[in-house]
């Protein structure tokens, strides 16, 4: 008799995480895949809440899907990873935190897609629940079919929750590293990207909760400082030795400075005393010294540049002085001079630091650039043609590498705006020509606006916001034979929206007819 091959294996490390662990476990029966296509394999590690027998009551209930093994605390969810990775069966490997769950499609969903696509590893979309915060970078451009690390967003889900082939695990050998408390997810996840003939994301349902406990235990938040840095140095040489592309190696190392290093100078900084705070920054500075690009640091935000570049050069005291500056002020207040912006964080033109590192020309356009509401107007383009104009006070200044200013409409209109006037007196202008609000296929509903610069690498886009609409009502306009009604309609938060109503000749004569009577 021929024996039963599952669809997918889900393995679950198990310490200390009740009661979450029931509403895991709930989630994963629960699947609409079914249990004769799945199987969990669950590895107590000497979990001391009662985990272990919440493991095998469920096991009593569904002994054909779950295989429930038990040994001492190891320290870390890898060598449990590796431990239910010899037990597995199914011709997919998916991952699952024992405090996090299931959408109830999720199995199902990706392995259908990992089919279709014969892909060897697939992301679905994951999301924060309980507060915690979960990286969206790589799910905002929708669904993708094929990408790699050369691809800068991949770099920023580098988890394990994701569809592995199970193949590929086996064939290329690919295990958790044990000597690693925390991130050892990473360096397993990168050799199976690395391998993967294929690589796919899926985005059009959410596949997973990352849940943040109330306690704020979960295996990231629990490592002591020294213990992080520890992992850190092995995450990063793991990175060095095998990504050789170098697109793929500067946007990984780029994520590992921003996000693990950078957590090494901030809040768990604070919270160290001196003899450990002294050993990260040595630490960090090594990092630094052996990873740290000039490419790199350039592209990091300046609060991550900063309190990287002064644990490099500065003392423990610079460190702790920049993180606390922080916590309180964040990256403000800017100084702007010679028509580039900077952070004023201690060290600031002071300890021979360069300005280079507390540039923030590229951070200013990731706030809101509008001073007060946009002033509306029925006028004219600069070519005669009718138009809404509209202007408004923004406090940054034209730069010498930015794309041209636009209004974005949604519907995929792009008006020009015209940013004029120096620091503290800038005014941005538009005309939207009402021919093109008309042109194209008639769109039901409010359109958005949106005002959107680019420079410095970044890109701002925000809402238009209003205030007083007297000078617009409603207006008719025409487009060949053809009417329009075009107005404006502010939402409730004052963002301009803006209504454009075909009319059809028979409207206007009723119309007419009315004002006419009255």
């Amino acid at each position: 008799m021929e024996e039963h091959v599952p669809d997918v294996t889900v393995v679950v490390a198990v310490y200390n995480t009740m009661p979450y662990l029931t509403e895991c476990l709930e989630s994963l029966f629960a699947q609409s895949i079914g249990t004769d296509r799945l199987q969990v394999v669950a590895v107590d590690d000497g979990s001391t809440d009662g985990g272990g027998a919440e493991l095998d009551r469920w096991a009593a209930r569904f002994p054909d899907s779950m295989v429930v093994l038990h040994q001492p605390n190891s320290g870390g969810p890898a060598g449990p990873s590796n431990l239910a990775l010899e037990h597995a069966t199914g011709r997919y490997v998916f991952f699952v935190g024992s405090d996090d769950r299931l959408g109830a499609e999720a199995l199902e969903r990706l392995v259908r897609a990992a089919d279709e696509l014969d892909a060897d590893v697939l992301l679905g979309r994951l999301v924060g629940a309980g507060g915690r915060y979960v990286n969206q970078a790589v799910f905002r451009p929708g669904d993708q079919d094929d990408i790699s690390l050369a691809d800068a967003q991949l770099s920023w889900a580098l988890s394990n929750t994701k569809l592995f082939r199970r193949s590929l695990i086996e064939e290329h050998g690919i295990r958790y590293p044990e000597d690693m408390a925390s991130c050892s997810d990473q360096p397993f996840t990168i050799r199976a990207l690395l391998a993967a003939r294929r690589i796919a994301v899926r985005t059009g349902y959410e596949f997973y909760y990352a849940v943040r406990r109330t306690d704020s235990s979960n295996i990231t938040f629990r490592t002591s400082v020294t213990r992080f840095l520890h992992d850190t140095e092995t995450l990063m040489a793991f990175a060095d030795t095998l990504i050789t592309e170098p697109r793929a190696r500067f946007n990984v190392l780029r994520r590992h400075f921003s996000w693990e290093v950078s957590k090494l100078v901030g809040a768990r900084f604070l919270a160290a005393g001196p003899e450990d705070r002294e050993a990260v920054r040595q630490g960090v500075a090594k990092l630094v010294e052996s990873y740290l690009t000039d490419e790199v640091r350039r592209s990091l935000d300046v609060r991550h540049r900063v309190a990287i570049s002064v644990a490099q050069h500065g003392t423990a005291d610079d460190v702790a002085a920049v993180a606390e500056h922080y916590a309180e002020h964040g990256a403000g207040p800017l100084v702007h001079d010679g028509g580039r912006f900077y952070a004023a964080f201690p060290g600031f033109r002071a300890g021979g630091f360069p300005d280079e590192w507390f540039d923030a020309t590229a951070e200013a356009y990731k706030g809101e650039h509008q001073l007060g509401p946009a002033r509306l107007a029925w006028g004219r383009t600069a070519d005669g043609r009718p138009a809404l104009t509209a202007s408004w006070p923004t406090w940054l200044p034209a730069q010498p590498d930015e794309a041209e200013p636009v209004l974005r409409i949604s519907g995929g209109l792009d008006v020009p705006v015209a940013v004029r006037g120096e620091f503290g007196q800038v005014t941005a202008t538009a005309a939207i020509p009402l021919d093109a609000l008309a042109g194209g296929r008639p769109r039901l509903g409010p359109r958005a606006v949106s005002f959107v610069r680019t420079a410095e690498g970044q890109k701002a886009r925000y809402p238009l916001s209003i205030k007083d609409v007297s000078a617009v009502r409603g207006r008719l306009h025409r487009v060949g034979a053809r009417m329009f009604l075009i107005g404006v309609a502010p939402d409730k938060d004052g963002a301009l929206r803006l209504v454009v109503l075909p009319l059809a000749v028979g409207q206007l004569a009723r119309g007419l007819r009315r004002k006419l009577g009255r």
